[in-house]
C-alpha cells in the first residue's frame, strides 16, 4: 500500500529527474500518481525520449537526502493533496501547452511563512527587466495599492519591474511572492540577494526547480505559468514585443484569469508588448491599483468613481439659462435685446432668466445693461 510519505519520495524522485514543465512527465504523474509513473521511468523508459532522458538521470538522484536538506535549511516540498496546495494550479491541467511547457507541477519548493493556501485572491505585477523609471513607479505603487488592500501580489524576483513590485507590496506591509527559475536557495539575479532572503524570512519565495538548480532559459517559461495559476489576475506594467511578461499574460488567458495592462507613451519601445496585448483587445487597460481592485473584485466592490473635473456654479443652470450666460458679455455691458438676439431667443424669456442669473451673481445690471458678475467671470472659458 502507497502512503503519503511514499508518494512524496516519488515526487522528489521525479522533481529530480525531469525538468520542470515537462508535458508528458507531469501529466502522467498527474493522472498514474508519483510512485506508478515513478515505476514506469524505471521499466519502460524506452517508451519516449522525455522517460530515457528521466530514467537517465534517477541513477544520480538521492531524494531522501535532497528532502533531509531541504528541511534543514527551512524549504518544504508541498505536493498536491497537501493542506498547503494551491487549489488554483489545479487548472494547468487543461490550460494545454505554450513552447512545450505545461501541466501541473509535482511539487513545489518553498521557502518562508507564507502558506501557499493563503495566497487569497493573488496578483501578477510582472513586466519589463529593462524597465524605465515611470514601469518602475507605477508597478510599486500598483503593489503597494494591492498589498495595503491584502491582495498578495506576486512577481518574479527579476530586476526591473518584478523587483519594483516587490518592494511596492513590502513597503505597504503586505504580502508577495517571488517565484523563481531556479532553485529557492540560489540568489538569481544575485544583485537581489537581500530581497530574496527577506521574502524568505517573511513572506514566500517558491520554486518548481530543486534546490541547487540553475536558472537555465526554458524554466522562464515554465517558472511563468506557475505565476499566472497562482494568482486571480496577470498585470504586465511594461513589456517589449519579444518579452517573458507577455508569455505569462498569455497563460493567464489559458487559464481564463484575467489579463491587464498597463499604457506607457506610444513611442517607448518598452510598452509596444502592452500596447499590442491592449489593442489586440486581450488585455484590459489598468492605470493604478485601485483599476486592479475594481476588476477583480467582487460585484460592486471596490467600485471607483469616474473622474470629474470640480463642479462650477453653472453646471447648476438649466441648458436655456447657459444659452442666455453664453451671450452676456464679459466686460460691455449689453441690453436684454442685445443678450436675446445673440442667444437667439425671446426678449421676454430672456429678461427674465437674466432677472433669476443676478439673484445668484452670475449677471450683474448695470445702467447701460447686462455683463458678467463675479461668479463666472473667472471661470467663462467652462
Amino acid at each position: 500500500m502507497t502512503t503519503a510519505d511514499d508518494e512524496r519520495l516519488a515526487r522528489v524522485t521525479i522533481n529530480l529527474a525531469t525538468e520542470p514543465g515537462d508535458v508528458r512527465c507531469l501529466g502522467l504523474t498527474r493522472e498514474l500518481g508519483g510512485t506508478t509513473f515513478l515505476e514506469v521511468l524505471r521499466e519502460r523508459p524506452d517508451l519516449r525520449p522525455e522517460f530515457r532522458a528521466a530514467a537517465g538521470r534517477l541513477e544520480q538522484a538521492d531524494p531522501e537526502r535532497v528532502l533531509d536538506s531541504a528541511l534543514r535549511r527551512g524549504i518544504r516540498f508541498v505536493v498536491p493533496g497537501d493542506d498547503e496546495w494551491p487549489s488554483s494550479l489545479d487548472a494547468l491541467a487543461s490550460a494545454g501547452v505554450l513552447h512545450a511547457r505545461g501541466e501541473v507541477p509535482v511539487g513545489l519548493w518553498v521557502r518562508g511563512p507564507l502558506r501557499l493556501d493563503r495566497l487569497g485572491a493573488a496578483v501578477a505585477v510582472v513586466g519589463s527587466r529593462s524597465s524605465t523609471d515611470y514601469g518602475d513607479r507605477v508597478a510599486g505603487d500598483m503593489a503597494a495599492v494591492l498589498g495595503a488592500a491584502g491582495r498578495t501580489v506576486v512577481s518574479g524576483a527579476a530586476y526591473g519591474v518584478d523587483y519594483a513590485a516587490h518592494r511596492g507590496a513590502v513597503a505597504a506591509d503586505g504580502h508577495t511572492v517571488a517565484v523563481l527559475a531556479c532553485g529557492v536557495d540560489i540568489a538569481y539575479p544575485a544583485a537581489h540577494r537581500q530581497m530574496l532572503e527577506h521574502l524568505g524570512a517573511q513572506h514566500a519565495v517558491v520554486s518548481e526547480a530543486p534546490p541547487g538548480s540553475a536558472p537555465l532559459r526554458i524554466r522562464f517559461l515554465a517558472r511563468n505559468r506557475l505565476i499566472a495559476a497562482l494568482t486571480s489576475g496577470t498585470v504586465v506594467v511594461e513589456a517589449a514585443i519579444r518579452s517573458g511578461a507577455l508569455n505569462t499574460a498569455s497563460w493567464a488567458d489559458l487559464l481564463h484569469r484575467t489579463v491587464m495592462g498597463v499604457p506607457g507613451p506610444v513611442f517607448s519601445a518598452a510598452s509596444e508588448g502592452v500596447h499590442e496585448l491592449l489593442r489586440s483587445g486581450r488585455g484590459s487597460l489598468v492605470t493604478s491599483g485601485a483599476d486592479v481592485l475594481e476588476l477583480l473584485g467582487a460585484s460592486g466592490e471596490h467600485l471607483r468613481e469616474i473622474p470629474r473635473a470640480p463642479a462650477t456654479p453653472r453646471d447648476q443652470l438649466t441648458i436655456r439659462a447657459r444659452q442666455v450666460l453664453d451671450a452676456v458679455p464679459k466686460v460691455s455691458p449689453a441690453p436684454a435685446t442685445s443678450v436675446a438676439r445673440v442667444a437667439g431667443l425671446e426678449a421676454a424669456e430672456v429678461e427674465q432668466l437674466l432677472q433669476g442669473l443676478a439673484l445668484d451673481g452670475h449677471v450683474e445690471r448695470l445702467p447701460s445693461g447686462w455683463r458678467l458678475g463675479e461668479v463666472v467671470r473667472p471661470t467663462i472659458d467652462q
